[in-house]
């Protein structure tokens, strides 16, 4: 969708399935803003920017060519070939292929930034805590982590799921009439998240919240 998208096609779309209710449509420019049609909240968490800094999931790019222009060293960390080859075609100038669990570098970073909810890539709470220890090893001494989440139990008003965390949520994506495989993606409420990262001798900031439950943080050493 994204390399459609890069191709010409600005109508393209996403229809996300869920499995707490219907299916969501998502228009694939969401992927394509600049710093003007950014939310607050994501403005804002660019502003906190110093140094080196890593992109995970970096997508099309968007927010690392931001960074760039604000002549900061910036690399992105992508595990879709296709995603990385727009970003590169958009004169992103350092894209790393890989994995975000399996990334092998010797460079440490000053700020990282998991944004678009990109802290859940783990997919489950059990994950959250390998999650921050890979974060916390690709910091400097004095490095930053900026990332979002959201509390997402007004998803369920009677009563949340008994056999799991609420914030446990499997996507599919389909487009153009093609599926993909079912994925879980983890949106963990701020306590919670608190606990683990303190768990992984890591401090955290509440930076900024808005109205619908998402959360800006910072985590330090």
């Amino acid at each position: 969708a994204i390399e459609d998208y890069q191709s010409g096609n600005k109508d393209a779309s996403l229809l996300i399935h869920n499995t707490y209710g219907m299916p969501d449509i998502m228009p694939v420019e969401v992927y394509f803003r600049s710093i003007n049609e950014l939310s607050d909240l994501e403005q804002f968490a660019l502003s906190l920017a110093q140094g080196r800094v890593l992109e995970v999931g970096a997508g099309a790019g968007s927010l690392c060519l931001i960074l760039q222009e604000m002549d900061l060293p910036v690399d992105a960390l992508e595990i879709s070939a296709k995603c990385a080859g727009v970003m590169r075609e958009r004169g992103v100038f350092n894209v790393f292929e890989e994995d975000f669990f399996e990334f092998n570098t010797k460079e440490r970073y000053d700020t990282i930034y998991l944004l678009m909810n990109g802290l859940g890539l783990g997919g489950y709470l059990a994950e959250l805590e390998g999650t921050f220890k890979r974060l916390k090893n690709l910091l400097t001494p004095t490095g930053q982590i900026i990332f979002d989440s959201s509390d997402v139990a007004y998803l369920y008003p009677d009563s949340f799921p008994g056999n799991k965390y609420y914030g446990e949520i499997a996507y599919r994506y389909e487009y153009d009439g093609e599926k993909g495989q079912w994925f879980n993606w983890l949106y963990v409420d701020f306590e919670t998240m608190c606990n683990v990262a303190f768990s992984c001798d890591l401090q955290v900031q509440l930076i900024q919240t808005n109205e619908s439950g998402q959360y800006l943080a910072r985590a330090t050493k």
